[in-house]
């Protein structure tokens, strides 16, 4: 029988943007509409270059990020899809996505050019129905042009529609948030993603946090349980610790990362786990339209990393780990990690569905701790492994 090929996805950055977001730590540059016929120049070929060894692969997801996608125009982007198609072994099912900011997303014949060449999956960065609340962060669009921009997506013929909301705002409150919530559903969107806010090193909100008022992290909470429930009464499935989507409307791509998938991305700042090698580019333009390929990271992943990410990434899922599965992959005992589980499970933070575990709503809550004390046990185990077989045990 023929081998299947293996799924790749891949991940398209445009580095541009209108205006800098006052949380934004992503590699984006405001202002630069100079550089952007160069960009595109630069990535067709780069992508170019690498589409040789995904022939091996079939590409089932194609990811347009940033930046803001949106702002490099109609044209440059379908030049961009027009060569990941010609040169790369696209699947006709291929999900393929664009991030857009509201503003730049509400002409419908721009749209409409955009569908035709094949983006079928539209991401918008909304973060809140609070047009003060936006104004805060340094967002430049209103959420009347939320409206506008779902209306021209739905003319233009996008039937899978995503949307950014952010909690734990400055100035931000439970009701605030509950409106945000409740008008972005009210616009139908297949997809939605709810982040809690990160303060990042180097960015406007992280030098003004003092002089600021943010929810604690007992009303953040609230805010996240909220969404959980709020959004499964209606009709939205999660499906990640952030992530809810309507039945059959999981980002495919974005599970890639969680299900430790193969990726490859293009552009500075882009990453990649491909060929068991995971790398970066280095977070600069200059170079990158020159056609240098500088990369930041590279570093082959033995078993021990991938045991430890399949525990991190799988238990960010409602998914969860599957101890079978991690024995037979890992060659493993899963007994010891069970038993860490049991204990959270009595806490109301774990459950046991079946053979497999993960985590729930309030779990997912302290998630980074308890992903934690799995690796550590992880590690305690191959040392006893080790001791063990130096005894001839």
């Amino acid at each position: 029988m023929k081998k299947e090929k293996a799924p790749l996805g891949l991940y398209i950055h445009i580095p541009f943007c209108r205006q800098k977001c006052a949380y934004c730590d992503f590699y984006s540059l405001p202002s630069r509409e100079d550089k952007m016929d160069a960009y595109t120049n630069a990535l067709i070929r780069h992508i170019r270059e690498v589409a040789p060894r995904t022939e091996s692969h079939r590409v089932d997801t194609v990811y347009f990020g940033g930046g803001t996608p949106s702002y490099l125009g109609a044209e440059r982007l379908r030049s961009i899809l027009r060569t990941v198609m010609k040169g790369c072994p696209v699947t006709r099912d291929a999900e393929i996505t664009l991030e857009a900011n509201p503003d730049s997303a509400c002409d419908s014949k721009a749209l409409r050019t955009l569908r035709r060449a094949g983006f079928n999956r539209l991401s918008l960065g909304v973060q809140s129905a609070d047009d003060g609340l936006l104004r805060a962060i340094g967002r430049i669009h209103t959420f009347a042009q939320v409206q506008q921009s779902v209306t021209a997506a739905r003319k233009a013929g996008f039937r899978n529609i995503s949307m950014d909301l952010i909690y734990g705002l400055p100035g931000q409150t439970m009701e605030g948030w509950e409106k945000t919530l409740s008008d972005a559903v009210g616009l139908h969107p297949e997809h939605l993603s709810c982040y809690g806010l990160k303060l990042e090193e180097g960015t406007p909100l992280y030098r003004r946090q003092g002089e600021l008022t943010f929810p604690d992290e007992d009303m953040q909470a609230d805010m996240y349980l909220y969404a959980v429930e709020f959004l499964k009464q209606c009709g939205y499935e999660q499906y990640e610790i952030s992530n809810f989507a309507k039945p059959g409307f999981a980002s495919r791509h974005n599970l890639k990362y969680w299900l430790m998938q193969e990726y490859a991305g293009f552009g500075p700042g882009a990453h990649s786990d491909f060929g068991n090698v995971r790398y970066g580019y280095a977070r600069d333009l200059e170079r990158y339209l020159k056609g240098e390929l500088v990369l930041q990271e590279s570093e082959t992943v033995d078993s021990d990393e991938r045991e430890r990410e399949y525990l991190m990434l799988r238990l960010r899922t409602v998914q969860g780990v599957d101890p079978r599965e991690f024995e037979y992959r890992f060659r493993q005992r899963f007994a010891p990690l069970a038993a860490l589980l049991q204990q959270c499970a009595r806490e109301g933070l774990a459950e046991q569905d079946g053979n497999g575990w993960h985590l729930t709503a309030k779990g997912f809550l302290v998630s980074n701790r308890i992903i934690g004390l799995l690796q550590d046990e992880l590690a305690r185990e191959k040392n006893r492994r080790l001791e063990a077989a130096a005894r001839g045990d």
